[in-house]
């Protein structure tokens, strides 16, 4: 096999890890309420991403004897694009996508299996959409979920520390990956003021300033996405045109990320947290409706900031 053969194989395997990574968030997350700003200017380019996101979370009690309840989810993201820098401006012609919006609503089902043990299912559509037109079917995009988890944060055995585990599996019908994929993530107390977590869609290590818990600082590693359907599909503008240039359907930002974050908690479940960080790895891109890349807008690893308050269980 050739240089050339090898280099789609290395690019398919990297956005099976990437998205291996990305989908991990709807297992990992204990959040019932979160409001939350991104900003991240691209580096060597006049480019920048603002997002705006809200989620709320409702558990549903049926059966309290057995631990039994449907999750409620719905969440809400506006993707302000800024696309300035002039190559990309003459890429993008007269289609320059300025936002996008996402519409998430899930619906799932925990039941207790054991004192150790409880199992989830969960369901949802996601409306993922540049809104420059009416809804299209490629703007809707399902995702279906089962995982188990084994928490002893609270409930904790003799001579052994808090933790939780969680593992589970997941499948979307978004374009180019029609595949599940694995979910696992673990927390673990182990020192007085001392936490960390390893897993998706981020892995970090904690460390309380106060034994009232007051105040953390953390370090993490971490993967973000971006993903929006393209209404009004065109084929990306260059100096030297390919005449077998492929259509952009979609727009997409995939960025893995190193850095330091801070948070207060105001009760033991409502926090504000800040973190600054750094991209290791940075996909800001056009693709087709089968996941094949046509454009790169920005590749340069570059600071990237977001704060919120959260509300969590």
């Amino acid at each position: 096999m050739n240089e050339k053969e090898m280099m789609p194989m290395r690019n398919h395997l990297l956005t099976l890890v990437l998205v291996f990574f990305s989908l991990g968030i709807t297992a990992q997350t204990t959040d019932l309420a979160r409001i939350e700003y991104l900003y991240l200017p691209f580096s060597k380019s006049d480019n920048a991403i603002n997002r705006y996101r809200a989620l709320v979370q409702a558990p549903i009690p049926l059966d309290q004897e057995k631990d039994n309840m449907f999750v409620v989810t719905l969440e809400y993201r506006y993707v302000a694009i800024n696309i300035k820098d002039a190559e990309d401006t003459f890429a993008f012609g007269n289609n320059v996508v300025t936002s996008a919006q996402q519409m998430d609503g899930y619906v799932g089902y925990i039941w207790k299996q054991n004192e150790n043990w409880r199992f989830g299912v969960r369901a949802g559509v996601k409306i993922q959409s540049d809104f420059e037109g009416n809804l299209l079917s490629d703007d809707f995009i399902y995702d279906f979920g089962v995982y188990a988890i084994k928490d002893k944060k609270k409930n904790v055995e003799e001579g052994k520390k808090p933790y939780r585990f969680i593992i589970g599996l997941s499948y979307s019908t978004t374009p180019g990956r029609w595949f599940p994929l694995p979910l696992i993530n673990y927390y673990k107390e182990f020192k007085p003021n001392w936490t960390y977590t390893i897993g998706v869609p981020k892995t970090n290590i904690r460390y309380y300033l106060n034994d009232t818990h007051k105040d953390a600082i953390q370090a993490f590693a971490t993967i973000d996405n971006i993903y929006s359907n393209i209404q009004q599909n065109f084929i990306p503008q260059t100096i030297t045109q390919n005449p077998d240039s492929k259509m952009a359907e979609s727009i997409q930002e995939t960025i893995v990320l190193l850095g330091l974050g801070y948070e207060h908690y105001f009760t033991e479940n409502l926090l504000f947290y800040g973190y600054a960080a750094h991209a290791v790895y940075n996909d800001f891109r056009l693709e087709t409706g089968e996941g094949d890349k046509i454009y790169k807008i920005n590749t340069e690893n570059s600071p990237y900031f977001r704060a919120g308050i959260k509300f969590k269980y």
